[in-house]
This record gives C-alpha cells, structure tokens and sequence, in this order.
C-alpha cells in the first residue's frame, strides 16, 4: 500500500520508573477524551517498543511530544529525549514541554533552544468543556496577556507552537497568531473532532475552516479515536479529508499519537487506514501528507 516513506509527525517515549508523569502515576485519574486509559498505567514505551509496533512500515524518522512531565521540572522530559536520541539515533525532533504563562519561562526557553534537537514546545491553553462554556481571556487560556507574551516569545528563540485544545478554541487562536503572526502553529489532533453528531461535525468544520485562512498553521492529522469504538476507515476518512480540503495537502502531516491512540487502534491498522482514506490522491500529495511536510514543520533535512 505504501510507495513512500512515513515520518510519524507525533508520538512519545516514556519510562515509568525514572520519568515522573504524573498523569500516568497518580491517582486519582484524570478525566481523559478516550475514557479509561488505565493500560497505559505501569507500561514503559521506549524505542524498542515503538520499533515493535512499526515493522513492516516505512517509517524513516519520528518526532516525540512531550507527555506531560513533571511541570515542576519543564526542562527534565527534553533533556531525557535529546540523552535518548544521542544513544538510540532517534526521535529526529522533540517538542518540548514549557509553560507559557510562567515567571520562569525565559530561562525555560533559552535552555530549550539550545537543544538540537527541540523544534517546538507545547502548552495545553484552560479549554473549556463545550462551545457555550468559552470565557475569552480567562487565565490560562489563550487571550489571558501572560500567555500571549509568551507566545510571543517563541519567535525570538526560533521555536514554533503545538496547540492542543478543542475546535471551540480556535477563534481563540486566530485571534493570537493575527497578534503574532511571526510564530508558526501546528494544530493536534485534527482540531479534537470528537462530538461526531451532525451538530458537532458542523462546527468543527466552521471552526477548521476560518483557522485555515491562517497561512502560518499546519495541522497534524491525528487523535481521531472515539471511546468505546474501534477506528475504521468509514468512521475517519470524512475527517481526514475535509481536513486536507481546508488545509490543503501541503499543510497537514499524519501522526500515530502512540502509545496514547493505542487505546483505540492498533498501530498498522492506524497508519493503513490513512493510507486508505488518501489512496486516491497523486503520489505528490501524498508524500507530502506521510514525509514531506514533517520534514519542512521539523526542520529534519532530507531523510
């Protein structure tokens, strides 16, 4: 099915007994979009149990995302991987973890700038739970001013900015890259489509929609799965699809989201079924979607 290679624009690494997740250690846990994710509790994933999963697939490079380390010690997950990819000859890139609305922030991203192998950083912005819930400019969101001069702050050290957060936020987000539209944005997890009623698909589109008139936003194409249902091709490929329609595919990468989608999917079912949802495009376009924008988002060169 493949005739080209894969770069996995989103994944991570952890190990349980050196590295303090607190979301993977203690109780109790937290409310989670998938729901019980108790089989990723006490389980390490390493390279070797990332290389397990991905043979027989063409994938050339991977670049981790940070897992929500210990906030206490923002700089201890990047550190960990920039060691790990010096013995292991991978991840090809990391985001980092930083806090954009913290007093130690400048001293965070200089440090992290000056690892190689960091590209980017990610800060979960407060969200709220449904689109009538949004408070424009509560702290911690991104129209609090704190979190904008740090946004603000990612150009100057050359890092762009993962958002994470559901598609009722996006507006939000126009509203920060037209107030700093130096700083590139790559959007997870295909804007959370998670609400898959004819209501909710409706405005995920909207949303999606007006974020794609910013030109500076690439999107990853991944955390599609639904709780309590397999992942299938019919379920994701009208996903998958208007999303390459309002992006455009020079500005979407696909990405595993492993080990956490593993709760949904297994992993060559996972990356089959985007294969098969793009299986119609030129060959051009879908390098570009698997390989090549991940290679330009990343900074990776030519793998």
């Amino acid at each position: 099915m493949f005739d080209h290679p894969i770069i996995d624009a989103h994944h991570h690494y952890w190990d349980l007994a050196r590295n303090p997740h607190p979301w993977l250690r203690d109780l109790p846990m937290i409310p989670f979009r998938y729901g019980d994710y108790g089989a990723l509790r006490g389980r390490d994933f390493l390279p070797a149990d990332y290389d397990a999963l991905a043979a027989g697939l063409p994938i050339v490079a991977t670049v981790t995302m940070e897992g929500e380390w210990d906030p206490a010690d923002p700089l201890g997950e990047a550190r960990w991987i920039s060691d790990l990819a010096a013995r292991e000859g991978r991840p090809a890139a990391h985001v980092a973890q930083a806090w954009l609305d913290r007093d130690d922030l400048p001293e965070v991203l200089a440090a992290l700038a000056a690892m190689p192998l960091v590209k980017g950083i990610r800060h979960k912005p407060r969200s709220a739970a449904a689109p009538h819930l949004v408070e424009r400019g509560a702290p911690g969101s991104m129209g609090d001013q704190r979190f904008r001069a740090g946004y603000a702050a990612l150009a100057r050290h050359g890092l762009h900015f993962e958002l994470q957060t559901p598609w009722w936020h996006l507006d939000e987000a126009l509203d920060l890259i037209a107030a700093h539209p130096e700083v590139p944005l790559v959007l997870n997890h295909t804007g959370l489509p998670s609400d898959r009623s004819a209501e909710g698909l409706a405005g995920w589109r909207a949303a999606m929609c007006r974020l794609a008139t910013a030109p500076q936003v690439v999107v990853k194409i991944s955390g599609l799965g639904l709780p309590g249902r397999p992942w299938t091709v019919a379920d994701n490929a009208p996903v998958i699809r208007d999303t390459i329609e309002f992006f455009g595919p020079a500005r979407c990468m696909f990405a595993s989201n492993f080990p956490v989608d593993g709760l949904c999917v297994d992993f060559a079912t996972l990356w089959h079924g985007f294969a098969a949802a793009v299986a119609d495009l030129p060959r051009a376009e879908r390098v570009a979607l698997f390989h090549d924008n991940a290679v330009r988002t990343y900074r990776l060169g030519t793998p």
